[in-house]
């Protein structure tokens, strides 16, 4: 049963967020830049959203989950600060790492006044400063700036990023963020969903499935795997279009509106969790770098990228690799029984263990009996996945392709199958 939010009041800072100047030993309070910022975005935040906690009505929760923080990186990691659920431990290599203070509540609610009565909603909420600090009130802003500002496009709203419809800040301070329920299930959902039952199968005996309908099933679960794939790089495709990155990609910021294989063809994924997003357009570059994105500007400089344009070239790289380690999370884990690959030793075996050579993983893989559909999988048009995995994992920033040349990939585009 729904439960109306009649102790909310809405607060005018959530829809004028302020980038404050911000570290993890002092709080310095908003910048000059910041201020400057904000002002920029209250024009585009003041519009569109639902902002009256009396036009919501709350569920139950239905899940939630926290933030990693990375304290040191090896050379190779993309992501500075990602988030990540329980569940879904894909960014973490050979970094520190400690657990942050921000935890996130997800509930189910819907819309119950104005025109969009009735809509089912999934409301992500962070904690007030009192729970989570300063830096719960700067995800939620930037989250919250994110959405707007991509959602304001002239070019229309794209159907692989999940949709705003408004917020509002409960009198405890928390910040509860309203987005239109496209799917309550993750790609993180899918693979373990997957490759549990994958196990329950062969479990039964190596006669359960006959050859046929073990090479369709394979063949549909490689089509739902590039189809999910295709609309991720289609989403931050959008994304690096319109000067953002995500910088937090994960198996857990996939949302999916179904997990049934046959159904491949109306499978339509949204990225989430766009509270690390980052700002790349050359005005803003050019003022400093925003609290949130600092770590992804010192390791831009470590990596001899120092002007505006070199910056901007490496953050979009960056989320190219993250989204190189998603695609391996893609072709390995739905494709193996449960516990032969996780997204965790996934990334030890590719980064530490062979040093970003695809050639020698495959090799490797080849000679474990339970990694053979995954490999089969990246073989397929002459190993154009490897092929496509290897250009999106290169240590050398520069050449990493851009989303859209890897949208156009005869193994994304499935001219494979």
């Amino acid at each position: 049963m729904l439960l109306g939010c009649t102790d909310c009041i809405f607060s005018a800072s959530m829809l004028n967020p302020i980038s404050r100047s911000y570290d993890s030993l002092s709080w310095r309070g908003p910048s000059h830049n910041s201020l400057n910022r904000a002002r920029k975005n209250r024009r585009l935040c003041i519009t569109s959203l639902i902002t009256n906690p009396d036009s919501f009505e709350v569920g139950r929760l239905i899940g939630s989950y926290g933030f990693m923080n990375v304290t040191s990186y090896s050379g190779f990691q993309s992501g500075a600060e990602t988030e990540f659920s329980s569940r879904a431990l894909g960014q973490l290599g050979l970094q520190d790492v400690g657990e942050g203070n921000v935890k996130i509540r997800l509930y189910e609610g819907r819309i119950a006044q104005g025109s969009l009565r009735g809509t089912s909603i999934i409301f992500k909420v962070f904690p007030g400063r009192r729970a989570g600090g300063t830096e719960a009130d700067m995800l939620a802003a930037n989250e919250l700036s994110a959405h707007v500002f991509l959602q304001s496009s002239s070019k229309g709203v794209c159907q692989n990023l999940v949709l705003l419809l408004g917020g509002f800040e409960t009198k405890t301070g928390e910040q509860w963020l309203a987005f239109r329920n496209d799917g309550k299930y993750s790609a993180a959902d899918y693979a373990k969903v997957t490759c549990e039952n994958m196990t329950k199968s062969r479990s039964l005996g190596q006669n359960y499935w006959n050859h046929f309908d073990n090479e369709q099933a394979i063949k549909r679960r490689s089509f739902f795997v590039m189809k999910l794939f295709q609309g991720v790089m289609s989403g931050l495709a959008y994304m690096h279009d319109h000067e953002r990155l995500h910088q937090s990609l994960g198996p857990s910021s996939v949302v999916l509106n179904t997990m049934t294989e046959k159904d491949a063809a109306y499978l339509v994924p949204q990225l989430r969790d766009l509270a690390f997003s980052a700002d790349i357009r050359y005005s803003y570059l050019e003022e400093g770098p925003a609290t949130l994105s600092e770590g992804l500007w010192r390791r831009a400089s470590t990596a001899g990228a120092f002007t505006p344009m070199e910056k901007r070239a490496f953050g979009i790289a960056d989320d190219i690799y993250e989204a190189g380690l998603l695609f391996a999370y893609f072709a390995f884990v739905p494709f193996c029984e449960a516990g032969a690959m996780d997204s965790l030793s996934l990334q030890r075996l590719l980064e530490s263990t062979f040093r970003l050579d695809l050639e020698a993983t495959r090799e490797y893989c080849l000679a474990d009996d339970r990694l053979l559909e995954a490999v089969k999988f990246l073989d397929l048009g002459d190993h154009a996945g490897w092929e496509l995995l290897q250009a999106m994992l290169n240590p050398d920033f520069r050449k990493r392709p851009i989303a859209e040349t890897i949208l156009k990939h005869r193994f994304v585009t499935g001219a494979v199958l």
